[in-house]
């Protein structure tokens, strides 16, 4: 579960707590997150049941062990260069609709990361040998509490504190809630209204 304030329909996002999905492997691109072919969908309501749609499949279409049908928690917990590929919002999309609040990693492609920013999903590093034991604790654990404190760039695993880190520029979206850039200009229309207003070559 995610801590936000609201103000002025902006959402602030400090903390998310809950429990992990460790999903093991390196460069595991936005193609497998949601393959190709459902990019056709005209808006972003079903997608969540596409994440990792093929890899969560066998030969003949029976669901099989991998982590999301495995595990049911928020944070997702991935190892190196995750969300690489091409720069399709709809991959932290699908996760997000899945269930995904914030996902903890040793590195993440950059338009991915930046994509996850603008739905309020954090992306935090963390270094390997902290993911493999995180990882490796859910794995044994799955109800075991994990927190992504984004302010204290901090993830939290049972009472134990691994360090974290997050850019600056997603810390301050997130923390500060202006990471919705659509609630933003929402929010703004009757000052750009005005301004338009008060620009005499506007005068038609």
């Amino acid at each position: 579960m995610s801590e936000t304030d609201e103000t002025d329909e902006r959402k602030a996002v400090r903390r998310v707590a809950g429990t992990g999905v460790p999903l093991r492997g390196d460069d595991i691109d936005t193609d497998q997150i949601v393959p190709a072919r459902f990019l056709k969908e005209v808006t972003f309501d079903n997608m969540g049941k596409y994440a990792f749609h093929d890899a969560r499949r066998d030969d003949d279409g029976g669901m099989n062990d991998h982590p999301l049908n495995v595990y049911t928690g928020n944070v997702l917990v991935v190892n190196d260069n995750f969300g690489c590929g091409s720069s399709r919002e709809h991959a932290p999309q699908a996760l997000m609709r899945w269930g995904v609040e914030a996902i903890v990693g040793e590195s993440f492609a950059e338009i991915f990361a930046d994509n996850c920013k603008s739905l309020g999903i954090p992306t935090v590093t963390v270094d390997a040998d902290g993911v493999e034991e995180i990882q490796t604790r859910v794995e044994d654990e799955p109800d075991t509490p994990l927190e992504v404190d984004v302010e204290k760039e901090r993830v939290v695993v049972a009472g134990d504190e691994y360090d974290a880190r997050i850019t600056d520029a997603q810390k301050e979206a997130l923390v500060e809630g202006i990471w919705d850039t659509t609630a933003l200009m929402r929010s703004s229309l009757d000052k750009a209204k005005d301004t338009y207003d008060d620009l005499p070559y506007t005068d038609w």
